[in-house]
C-alpha cells in the first residue's frame, strides 16, 4: 500500500489544506474527494468510446501512460496532463477541467461506485504528454471512423 500512500500524498498536495482533505479523504465511505484542477494537473475528459481507444494507443506506446479517470457506466474518460493544458486546448469534443475548476477524485486503491482510476497515480507526477495524447486521439478517431480496431 506504500505506492498508494505516496499517490494519495501527490492528490491530497493540490488541496487548499492537504492534511485535512487526506483525512477526510481516508475516512469518507464513498472514497471520492472533491480536488481542484490546474495546479498540479489538468483533465482532458473525452467520451468513453474514443477515450478507451485513445488508452489502448497509449499503452501502445508508452510504458506508464498519466493517470486516466473513468466514470460509472464509461461514458468518459479523464487523462491527467500538465497543469494550463486545458485554457490551451481545442478539440471537438473534449471537456477540460483545469485552473478554477474542481473534479471528483476517488481515493487510490479502492473501487468507487461512480469513477474509478483505469490507470492510477502512482505518486511520481506522471502526467501523459498532451502532444502524445492528442496524437493517440487521432489514430483512435481515424479507427472508429474506418471500423478497425487496430
Amino acid at each position: 500500500m506504500a505506492g498508494a500512500k505516496t499517490a494519495v500524498e501527490w492528490l491530497t498536495s493540490v488541496a487548499p489544506d492537504p492534511e485535512a482533505c487526506r483525512w477526510e479523504w481516508e475516512r469518507n465511505p464513498a472514497g471520492v474527494a472533491l480536488l481542484p484542477a490546474g495546479r498540479a494537473w489538468d483533465v482532458l475528459i473525452l467520451p468513453g468510446e474514443l477515450g478507451g481507444r485513445t488508452l489502448d494507443v497509449l499503452t501502445r506506446i508508452l510504458d506508464q501512460p498519466g493517470p486516466v479517470l473513468v466514470d460509472f457506466g464509461e461514458n468518459r474518460m479523464g487523462f491527467l496532463v500538465p497543469a494550463g493544458t486545458a485554457a490551451h486546448w481545442i478539440g471537438t469534443g473534449v471537456r477540460t477541467a483545469g485552473a478554477g475548476t474542481w473534479i471528483v477524485v476517488p481515493y487510490p486503491g479502492r473501487s468507487t461506485g461512480r469513477v474509478r482510476w483505469l490507470v492510477p497515480p502512482d505518486g511520481s507526477g506522471t502526467l501523459t504528454d498532451p502532444a502524445l495524447l492528442e496524437l493517440a486521439m487521432h489514430e483512435a478517431a481515424a479507427g472508429l471512423a474506418t471500423g478497425t480496431i487496430d
